[in-house]
């Protein structure tokens, strides 16, 4: 395995992981009764507040529905795609193809 592989695997991990936790944070959106602060739900909150937080200030809710996390859902997904889709830069290098 050589650097970029590895690369390419933890970054398709990370991106596919705050995915996943972005897509959960939409769904506590339909629950504004849920606390964040407790176990369980502060495990998602964690490691995806650092990135919704400075959102809200640019983007403001729509008819009161926070869409800040569809925004950086979409956000990796793009990210995911740019760098280890079929035709992402991490996966023409690990082919060996120039740019």
């Amino acid at each position: 395995m050589d650097v970029t592989t590895i690369a390419a695997w933890a970054l398709g991990s990370v991106l596919g992981i705050m995915t996943f936790l972005f897509i959960f944070r939409i769904v506590l959106t339909w629950y504004p009764q849920v606390d964040l602060t407790r176990f369980p739900f502060y495990l998602v909150a964690v490691p995806t507040e650092p990135f919704l937080a400075p959102s809200r200030k640019v983007v403001s809710p729509i008819g009161g529905v926070d869409i800040t996390p569809i925004l950086w859902v979409g956000i990796m997904s793009f990210l995911r795609e740019i760098l280890l889709g079929q035709q992402g830069l991490l996966t023409m290098m690990m082919d060996g193809k120039s740019f």
